[in-house]
């Protein structure tokens, strides 16, 4: 289906339909339009027609704005519609995710398959590592396919088609995921063990609430049956007031005669609701131990009710604040409009859907029915079929035209020599290209067999040359007398660089690899290098528009101890742009000829430039090996896996003292010190990509004895200019 230009989100509330549609500018969500249409009656009204009511707002809605076939509609339904899971799948290959996801659906959803519509998304944060789902959770969502058609059927009558459907919580999320929590998806990166903090979204509506639980990576929501209609029927039960009466006193309660009357009865409402969300935010912590909650947000229209925040807030213990405006949309027209700030609290779940609409949402989830996607595909593609099919008529019988003609005039007695003569004309011409070709085919042979063979020498040395250069390239420290123990030289004292992975990537085009997020990338890593190194940039390094053509990119994955926080500026990653960096920018590598003479080689000579800095993790706390471990004699309490100290030593727990065996006391200075089995060390792991474009030995010598010409050919041309420029000064 295209993208559309623009999207309507629209809600089907209990009191009231709201709609958005919004459309993207360069970077920018921008809304153009919106809508609040009233119903004269609550759907939950013992008297209402919701079908009548829900038709006339539609109506209504198309009166007042455009609508065409290219705009997208996006419609919510209520959360408890609807059924939500998630659970965590086991380490499986990702395109076994599918099998895993069917058979979780059978099981948690209380239908059969057929009679539901179900989708499933992996959730943000996922781990996702070499076509593997390492560490990920899977939201598996579905309602009842009847359903699905009862709430799509008052659009279709009045001629509006729904593209998706999406559930009120979930398009709460997209709003806040996107306008709220954008940047910690963009640049965090999921750790369950140490989780962001979690903020509480609480969408008060007219019958019941939803409230959700969202870091941004992972979602819990419930619904409460609890809504602003419940306040207004306690005044309505407690004031012997009718149902409009009483709305309209609820809403306008600080300017009522008694406001302190009001409160009081409705304040087993505010209690029952602190209630429920107390509850809610409990259970999400029984089963979430490490979540820390940050804040309340609260939206809906009973928002605006008196005191209801501040109360919220006193008995949750939380800073509340009203979702009354949105950081990240932008259209002046709407959002200053004053019937849309009056009503702002009640169109997150407008904006979220509206988000999915234009790809901008997190979760891409949606309820239509496939057999509704199907009709409307090949609805659309009938013109087309039928365009086809007459085309196809019309050639058809132009060709039927053209041979019945054709052959009118034509007849086998009257042609029959010619013809026998062109058949053995091809024929001779035939075998004779046959043997042409043969012929061309043995001479592309041998041409490539002789090139094989006259450059087979050097280029099958080209990749032990690239591991050459890299191990020349790579930082190490000097020991001459071996590599010491740590104790002697502590690992946080080490500059070396350690290797563990060296791949390759073969571009046809080299510019797909070096898009608009690595060039940035890559211009930030010069800066950083320049200013750490003092060195100077080229001029115009920022307009450098890249690599282009074919070659390979390189990727080294590595790691270093060398983290101590007392070296400002040569630590973590500056240590590998001081060191890694800067000789891949700035050094030569030392390579044998056929002889076993050394040659001096730059990089560019090499064939490699462009490298970048593409990771450089945060330095972090881990255990390795103590090489100076040995194991305790028999008879002796042993230390068993200490912890050491970073890059040192450090006491350790015992393994247990075995029958017979002598207790060692720590505070006896005679008493056997043993080395602890691991040492804790701050490591911090990196990747590192170049470009390169092989060249063989031979040519790298050419560009040398180029390069030598060209300054010896500038050197003689400045002298010859500056003996001119001295004969010119001595003239009288």
């Amino acid at each position: 289906m295209a993208k559309a230009a623009s999207v309507w989100g629209i809600e089907i509330g209990q009191s009231a339909l709201k709609a958005l549609r919004c459309h993207v500018e360069g970077e920018n969500v921008v809304t153009d339009a919106f809508d609040y249409i009233e119903y004269p009656k609550i759907l939950s009204q013992p008297e209402a027609d919701p079908e009548e009511l829900i038709n006339e707002a539609l109506l209504k809605f198309l009166e007042r704005n455009e609508y065409t076939r290219d705009t997208k509609i996006v419609m919510s339904v209520p959360g408890s519609s609807g059924l939500a899971k998630f659970f965590k799948p086991p380490p499986v290959e990702l395109k076994k995710v599918a099998d895993i996801v069917r058979y979780e659906a059978k099981q948690q959803i209380p239908f059969d398959l057929d009679d539901v519509v179900w989708d499933y998304q992996m959730m943000p944060g996922s781990i996702v590592e070499e076509g593997f789902a390492l560490d990920s959770e899977v939201g598996l969502f579905a309602m009842k396919r009847e359903q699905a058609f009862r709430v799509l059927e008052p659009f279709e009558k009045v001629g509006l088609e729904v593209d998706l459907i999406q559930m009120t919580p979930l398009a709460l999320y997209n709003m806040l995921a996107y306008d709220r929590l954008a940047e910690r998806l963009e640049n965090e990166t999921f750790d369950p063990d140490n989780p962001p903090s979690s903020t509480v979204l609480l969408s008060i509506g007219t019958d019941s609430s939803d409230l959700i639980i969202t870091n941004g990576f992972r979602i819990w929501q419930r619904s409460i049956p609890l809504g602003g209609n419940h306040f207004t029927r306690q005044l309505t039960k407690d004031l012997k007031l009718t149902f409009a009466k009483a709305e309209h006193l609820k809403r306008h309660a600080r300017e009522a005669e008694d406001p302190k009357l009001i409160f009081q009865t409705m304040r087993p409402i505010f209690n029952d609701m602190v209630t429920e969300v107390q509850r809610s935010i409990g259970f999400f912590r029984s089963i979430n131990k490490k979540a820390e909650i940050a804040e309340l947000l609260v939206s809906g229209n009973t928002v605006k009710m008196p005191g209801l925040a501040q109360y919220l807030g006193k008995n949750l213990g939380y800073e509340v604040h009203a979702v009354d405006r949105f950081t990240r949309l932008e259209g002046e027209d709407v959002l200053t409009v004053p019937a849309f700030r009056d009503n702002a609290t009640t169109f997150g779940v407008c904006y979220g859907l509206a988000l999915q609409g234009l790809g901008q949402g997190q979760l891409k989830t949606s309820m239509v029915p496939q057999e509704i996607l199907t009709e409307r595909m090949i609805r659309a593609k009938k013109p087309w079929a039928l365009a086809c099919v007459a085309a196809l008529l019309l050639g058809l019988a132009t060709h039927y035209v053209f041979v019945e003609k054709s052959w009118s005039q034509t007849h086998p007695d009257d042609w029959g020599k010619a013809t026998s003569a062109v058949k053995q004309t091809s024929e001779y011409s035939s075998r004779h290209k046959g043997e042409f070709d043969g012929y061309k085919s043995k001479l592309v042979y041998l041409q490539s067999v002789g090139n094989e063979v006259s450059g087979n020498s050097e280029r099958r040395l080209q990749w032990m040359e690239l591991a050459s250069t890299i191990v020349q390239m790579l930082p190490r420290g000097d020991y001459p007398d071996g590599i010491p123990s740590p104790k002697e030289v502590p690992y946080v004292d080490r500059p070396d660089v350690f290797v563990q992975t060296v791949d390759s990537r073969f571009y046809e085009d080299l510019s797909v690899w070096f898009d608009t997020r690595r060039s940035a990338r890559y211009i930030e890593e010069l800066r950083s290098w320049a200013d750490l190194t003092g060195s100077e940039l080229a001029e115009g390094y920022a307009e450098d528009t890249g690599p282009a053509e074919t070659g390979w990119v390189i990727e080294v994955k590595g790691y270093h101890y060398y983290n101590s926080t007392k070296r400002k500026g040569f630590e973590a990653s500056n240590h590998l742009r001081r060191t890694l960096l800067n000789n891949f920018l700035t050094k030569s590598v030392q390579l044998p000829d056929e002889n076993g003479e050394m040659h001096t080689f730059t990089m560019e000579e090499m064939g490699i430039s462009y490298p970048i800095l593409v990771s450089d993790n945060k330095p972090t706390e881990t255990m390795i090996p103590n090489p100076d471990y040995e194991p305790p004699p028999p008879g002796t309490l042993g230390m068993g896996d200490g912890m050491g100290m970073e890059g040192g030593m450090g006491m350790g727990m015992g393994m247990g003292m075995a029958p017979g065996m002598p207790a060692v006391d720590s505070d006896d200075p005679n008493a056997p010190k043993f080395e602890p089995r691991s040492l804790k060390v701050v490591r911090q792991d990196f990747t590192f990509q170049f470009v390169w474009k092989p060249l063989s030995f031979s040519e790298r010598l050419q560009m040398q004895k180029e390069a030598a010409e060209k300054a010896a050919l500038e050197a003689e041309e400045a002298a010859e200019q500056m003996v001119e420029g001295q004969e010119v000064a001595m003239l009288p």
